[in-house]
């Protein structure tokens, strides 16, 4: 039996949006902080909310509510969750840049001059898909897209736009993306099975973004550039991780092998030392700390406001606004992309919706495939045109750090990627909908 919904439980989650939404315009806007969102401390702002669910609901004892959060911090979801963003993370240090800049340099080398900015974004789609980073793919691509630029007739809001684009292919597919691994545990549905619902939307995007690209490309004049050399033997370990996702393996012995391919392969290609590796592989697996901490603490809240009725508030809320099994996926998708606009992170913000977009594909009927995938695709969709985002921010900086001007507005009529992949979700929600109600 349904308990009765309490709207008032989900203040903490107002709390935690306003804090963070209203302090991230005040220093990007109007104090003009370089980044600004991600200044303000996010695990700060979460212990804040969560403290305010903690004293919300009076008639449950504090011991009680300690059990609750136990119980939704210890969730088998949430703890392989947390392994796996170790894991990840650990291997992103130990395959480092070296072999996602070969990918570019290869394909730049073997395609004519007219074709750099279509290679520009395969090679971010591959680099992305192997990396599991869409800011890491930006940083290491972006200087090659306003080298391209600098010696053709493309325009550099074109590179950028293109690259990012293949950034966000790769976040919203990667078997070792955060987005996915939150997406897939938050659902409880296995990577490979949300990598081909996901693949569905994601390949027909793609194919659209590439077509749009060489259309433009044409008649453009381009000039050659100079390629650096590049050892594509370091692209090996990409390779398996996506290769043993792709066929359903287990997401650990995948990475597993990933990692100990990475430390052989790059030690004998001399591309570092013992002692420098094992500091990267720290330095991978201390990146993910904040983003663990993020999910313990939503987790937490998330459990106390499940109790206060907040989530039953909520779903009577959606059931009353969206219909059927269109309005349910819709659901899903605006719910993610509203929490990515106010806190600027795909990562958070599946996290943050994951829970309350499990309960409403149990409603709607929606397999725990199709939930993730959509989850992960529309928090993709967002964070790839926020003109505040991370990406974005990135991109730019990485423009002017090397002597070009460039402006978000410039850019975002390039995001021919998150428009074509918006426009191919809807059609997937649209004709998917007609499927057989999942049990």
């Amino acid at each position: 039996m349904q308990k009765k919904g309490n709207p008032a439980a989900l203040f903490p989650i107002l709390v935690f949006l306003v804090l963070y939404l209203g302090l991230g315009l005040v220093f990007e806007y109007v104090l003009n902080i370089e980044m600004g969102f991600y200044k303000i401390p996010i695990v700060v702002v979460f212990l804040v909310a969560l403290l305010v669910a903690f004293l919300q609901n009076r008639k449950l004892k504090f011991d009680d509510k300690l059990v609750v959060v136990a119980r939704s911090i210890g969730d088998k979801d949430i703890i392989t969750m947390i392994l796996i963003f170790l894991s990840a993370g650990i291997f992103v240090g130990v395959t480092g840049r070296d072999s996602a800049e070969a990918v570019a340099y290869f394909l730049l080398s073997v395609t004519p001059p007219w074709a750099a900015v279509a290679v520009l974004f395969v090679a971010s789609c591959f680099v992305s898909v192997a990396m599991g980073t869409s800011v890491g793919t930006i940083t290491l691509i972006a200087p090659i897209a306003v080298a391209v630029a600098g010696v053709s007739g493309f325009s550099l809001p074109l590179c950028i736009g293109s690259v990012m684009g293949g950034a966000m292919f790769g976040d919203n597919l990667s078997f070792i993306s955060d987005t996915t691994i939150a997406a897939c545990n938050s659902q409880g549905c296995p990577m490979g099975d949300k990598f081909k619902a996901n693949f569905k939307i994601a390949l027909p995007a793609a194919i659209i973004t590439l077509g749009i690209i060489l259309a433009s490309s044409m008649g453009a004049g381009a000039g050659e550039m100079e390629i650096p050399d590049y050892n594509l033997v370091l692209l090996i370990p990409y390779v398996l991780v996506l290769l043993g996702g792709i066929f359903g393996l287990n997401v650990f012995l995948v990475l597993l092998a990933g990692i100990a391919s990475g430390l052989v392969i790059t030690l004998l290609a001399g591309t570092t030392d013992p002692i420098t590796l094992l500091a990267s592989m720290g330095s991978g697996a201390s990146g993910m700390f904040e983003t663990i901490m993020v999910t313990l603490l939503v987790s937490a809240m998330c459990g106390l406001i499940r109790e206060f009725g907040g989530f039953d508030a909520l779903l009577s809320f959606i059931h009353k606004v969206f219909r059927g099994r269109v309005g349910g996926r819709l659901g899903v998708g605006l719910l993610v992309g509203t929490m990515d606009i106010a806190t600027a992170n795909n990562t958070v913000a599946i996290v943050m919706a994951g829970p309350i977009a499990r309960e409403i594909s149990t409603e709607y009927g929606i397999s725990p495939k199709e939930s993730a995938s959509l989850l992960d695709t529309f928090s993709c969709i967002f964070q790839g045109i926020i003109p505040y985002g991370a990406q974005m921010l990135v991109a730019i900086s990485t423009a002017v750090s090397l002597g070009s001007s460039v402006s978000a507005f410039e850019i975002l009529p390039c995001l021919f990627y998150p428009y074509a992949l918006a426009l191919c979700s809807m059609v997937y929600i649209l004709v998917g909908a007609g499927k057989k109600r999942t049990k």
